[in-house]
């Protein structure tokens, strides 16, 4: 199930939500100010690109804390409406529900990224 539903998510916008994400993060990099800004959007390109069979653990500690308040103020707020309002969206139908599922995973690190990894799940 975990393969079919990361195919069909490539196929229907995960490519090119993970490709916009994975460019974002190499033009942020460019500049010294913009790396950590730039790993974050790696992370969500890897969770783009196949976000089935994929959790989040959260954590970090103060630095962490710091940069989740900065980023939410300028950044996280919006992405993460953004992925809510499509996750619902998906969850009008019942066929939708397992990509909606994926959307709310996805707009939950949209609004904290610093600290959170992405790990596979066996």
């Amino acid at each position: 199930m975990r393969t079919i539903g990361n195919i069909l998510w490539f196929i229907f916008g995960g490519f090119l939500s993970g490709l916009g994400w994975l460019l974002s993060g190499l033009i942020l990099c460019v500049t010294v100010v913009g790396i950590p800004l730039g790993k974050q959007c790696f992370k969500f390109a890897s969770l783009s690109f196949w976000p089935f069979k994929k959790d989040i653990i959260y954590g970090g500690g103060a630095p962490s804390l710091i940069a989740n308040i900065f980023w939410l103020i300028f950044f996280g707020i919006p992405m993460a409406i953004e992925n809510a309002v499509i996750g619902c969206l998906w969850c009008i139908t019942i066929v939708g529900i397992p990509f909606g599922k994926q959307f709310f995973k996805i707009a939950k690190l949209a609004l904290t990224p610093f600290g959170a990894k992405v790990v596979a799940r066996r």
